[in-house]
């Protein structure tokens, strides 16, 4: 379960390492979201030489949560 602003690790070779999520998108009252969501997040942390930056808005897909304790 992901809610906005929870930190988001990136699963592909983009070139962004962190994210935060923002917003869940198509929910207006949604509070998580699950795998296959679209959010809106915020770069955190890229990788050197990439034409990603910081503090840059993205859209993203989850794609792996951990199970709820």
């Amino acid at each position: 379960m992901t809610q906005p602003q929870t930190h988001l690790n990136v699963a592909d070779n983009c070139g962004a390492r962190e994210l935060i999520c923002i917003r869940i998108v198509g929910a207006s009252n949604r509070r998580y979201a699950y795998i296959g969501d679209i959010v809106v997040a915020v770069i955190k942390e890229v990788v050197p030489n990439t034409p990603l930056e910081r503090s840059e808005v993205i859209k993203a897909v989850i794609v792996r949560t951990c199970k709820r304790h």
